[in-house]
């Protein structure tokens, strides 16, 4: 039986992995790691992009 694949386009700026995990440096109060979490600016955390002509098509 033949599937069907998906045709989203995964973001060229990160891959696919659009959201990342660093650690300050810092501790908590409870002595957890601090961290921040940073989204791509290209794919705004979402892994995948539109393609430009549907982008282009909504102005």
């Amino acid at each position: 039986m033949a599937q069907t694949t998906s045709t989203t386009r995964v973001c060229r700026d990160c891959d696919g992995f659009a959201t990342a995990t660093i650690t300050t440096g810092l501790r908590t109060i409870d002595g957890a790691r601090d961290t921040v979490r940073v989204n791509c600016p290209s794919c705004r955390g979402l892994g995948h992009t539109t393609p430009a002509a549907l982008v282009r098509a909504g102005k």
